[in-house]
Order: structure tokens, then sequence, then C-alpha cells
């Protein structure tokens, strides 16, 4: 669960934007609704959190800088050699030579040795990492990783590695006999988490997995799949189908069950409906149905890994009735096991009448383009009983669209 992130010269993003969604002390304990950041953490954060904002505002920024974090640390060594990493600065003659900086806290394991245990103590930790370059050419100048074990009054540091790529690490983190074969292969433009996952390094392999938990439908462009690969997904997974029969038959959208056979060209839906003599192929479905078959794969998994599911305009496509039923899937201890989070930029605000303060996150744009990124519990007076879907559209909290 990421509990605070912070972004600066990500594309909208100029200056440096802090998302902290750490629960005040003295909030309502809501049931469901917040998670420790770790195990046995007496502080919380939201499972769920909401982007509102304007058309253009930088909603799809913060989810891009969730997914591009994601990729970092996963693909980056994948990535072709000096090909171009997928983000871009803030567009001004001096941010476009500047460096982009991107960090967040969440949880992990404190001791690696206990990786296999279930209920092993978990701590606080801090990835960050800073991209410059010139003339077109992008290289890691910082990276590092901290975390804060209870063995420790203070932050410890894992790794950390300088612009000439020189890596530093403390013992917990078991650089040696990797170290050699990491100066040979590490470039300029891979993460180390990234480069020592390929040698097998036990610590960075952990987050390498880790970061594969992380599920998006956006990372420069929105992209939620086509009916083909859903299709092919379910027929490769199904039990798949089966949790999602289970699914679909209770929400009632008026499918009795899909059905996954073989084709001419590969495997086919056919969906039986209530009331209809013979079973539908998917293109007769409707587009919110469609977009959910598509997503539910990626929230499923979320649900089950306790991962993070970020999701780039999800009530653009899904009914508003089954919205709220999607969030209640997060909020529920028995669907939601291991505190998966859900990242979500939404255009509906009546969806405002859903979320708790702690849920909301608003951005918007001023006259040069720079994306400020605040939360519903930041603006004062603003108290729990109010209608936040009216004081929004009253220009309250500011993040609307300005017109005339």
């Amino acid at each position: 669960m990421l509990h605070r992130v912070e972004i600066e010269n990500f594309y909208s993003i100029h200056d440096r934007q802090v998302i902290d969604l750490t629960v005040a002390a003295n909030a309502p304990d809501e049931p469901g609704r917040f998670a420790p950041l770790w195990r046995g953490s007496n502080e919380k954060a939201p499972k769920v959190i909401a982007l509102f904002g304007p058309n253009a505002s930088g909603k799809s920024t913060v989810s891009k800088a969730l997914s591009f974090i994601k990729w970092f640390a996963k693909d980056s060594f994948s990535a072709p050699r000096g090909s171009r990493m997928p983000f871009d600065r803030f567009n001004s003659e001096e941010m476009l030579v500047a460096p982009t900086r991107i960090a967040i806290q969440l949880a992990g394991i404190e001791d690696i040795e206990k990786v296999d245990d279930p209920d092993a103590a978990q701590c606080r930790y801090a990835y960050e990492f800073v991209i410059g370059g010139r003339d077109g050419h992008q290289t890691v100048d910082h990276e590092a990783l901290y975390y804060w074990p209870s063995t420790a009054s203070r932050k410890v540091r894992l790794f950390e590695r300088n612009a000439a790529g020189e890596v530093a690490a403390s013992k917990p983190f078991g650089l040696s006999g990797y170290r050699q074969a990491l100066e040979k292969v590490l470039r300029p433009d891979a993460s180390v988490i990234s480069t020592l996952a390929q040698l097998d390094h036990p610590y960075a392999k952990l987050l390498w997995q880790t970061a594969g938990l992380v599920v998006s439908n956006i990372l420069i462009e929105k992209f939620d799949g086509t009916d083909d690969t859903a299709v092919r997904h379910y027929a490769a997974n199904p039990d798949l189908v089966a949790v999602f029969n289970r699914e679909i038959q209770r929400i009632d959208v008026g499918i009795r069950e899909m059905r996954i056979e073989q084709g001419h060209n590969g495997p086919i839906a056919l969906f039986e409906h209530e009331g209809l003599a013979v079973p539908m192929p998917i293109i007769y479905e409707s587009h919110g149905t469609r977009q959910f078959i598509r997503l539910y794969p990626f929230i499923l998994g979320a649900l089950q890994s306790g991962g993070i599911a970020v999701l780039d305009e999800l009530d653009a496509t899904i009914h508003p009735l089954l919205l709220p039923e999607i969030l209640r899937w997060f909020y529920d201890s028995e669907r939601n096991p291991h505190n998966a989070q859900l990242w979500m930029s939404c255009h509906n605000p009546s969806l405002l009448e859903d979320f708790l303060k702690e849920e909301v996150l608003f951005c918007d744009k001023d006259y040069q383009g720079r994306t400020t990124v605040y939360g519903l519990r930041d603006i004062q007076s603003v108290r729990r009983s109010d209608n936040y879907y009216r004081k929004y559209l009253g220009g309250s909290f500011g993040a609307v669209p300005k017109i005339g």
C-alpha cells in the first residue's frame, strides 16, 4: 500500500507535489475504509483514492507517475539500450533540461530472511529516483532505497546510486557477491532494482516482484486492452471464468454466464442472457460490459495479491451503479484480505457522495499549465457532514472547469 508520493517535473507537474495519505489520528474509524500503513502500524491510509478535477488538469499525470514507477523499477533493464523512457518533463525551456524526481513510501518486509513467513514483521520503506540528462539522453542521476526497521532509531539506507552509476549498499541489502556483475551490466538508463533482479539478487527480486503487483491501464496513453486480449486471458485461466460468472450473476447486468469456446482463429466468448434463446458474442455486449470484462481480471488480481490497481477514467465506461460495487470490494475484508489499493481518476462529480474526505484528491492547473495536487482534507472547514458534490460544483473546493 502506498501512503506517500512525491512527483516533480513530470508531464504537467512542474513543482514538487506531495501526496500524503496518512489518516489523521483523530479521524473516525470507518469500517473497511482505511488500512494500516504496514502490518503492526498504528497509522492508516485509505484503500481507495479518487482523483477529481477538470479535463487536462493532471489527474492522468498522477496515474502515469504511479505506472512509471512500476516501469522503472521492474522493466527499465529489459527496455532496448538507449531507448527513450516512457515519460515527458514539464514543457518549458527551464524544465525540459531539469531533472525529474519521483519518490514513494510504502510497506515492506523488515527481514528479508523471513520473506516466506506470511506473518513476518513489516516496516516503512522509501524508494526514490532522479532522472536527468540533456540533448534527448535520459540518465539516472540518483536512485535510493531506505527502510525503518524496528531495530534502528532512524531510517536505514539499503542502497544508494549516484550519477556515475556507483552503488553503495548496506549489509542487509546483500550486494556482496553481486557487485562485480552489477558494475558490468548496470546501464545509465535502467534501475538498480530491475538490473539486480536479472542477476537473481534476493532483495531486488522481491522488490521486482512487488512492483509487478501494480496493475494499470495507463503509462503514456490510456489503454484498456482489446476484447481479443481479454478473451485469450480468460481462456488461459479457466478458474477466472468461474469467478467471473459468479460475479456477473450477482451484479445483474442481464448476463447469466460467459462461455469460452474455440473458434476458427482462437478462443471466443459467448454470453448467455436471461430471456434470449442463443448465446451472444462479445461484440453485441454494451461498451460498459465489455470494459468490465477487460478490467475485471486486473481488479481481481489486485484484490487477491494485495496489489495496487491504477485505473484511469474508471467511471467513464463503467455503469454508475456498478462502480460503487467495485469500490465495496476494496472495502470488504473478505474480498480484500491483503489491503489492496485502488487509485482511480474520476470525471463524474456525483461520485463524491460515495467517498470520505481522506479518499479524495483534487488536481487543478494554473494559467501557466502547472498542476497542483491537494486533498479534500487539506481544505479548511470541510466537515464530514458536508455535501461534497454540491460544494464541489459550487466551486468551494476549486479544481473545476473555468468557463468564459
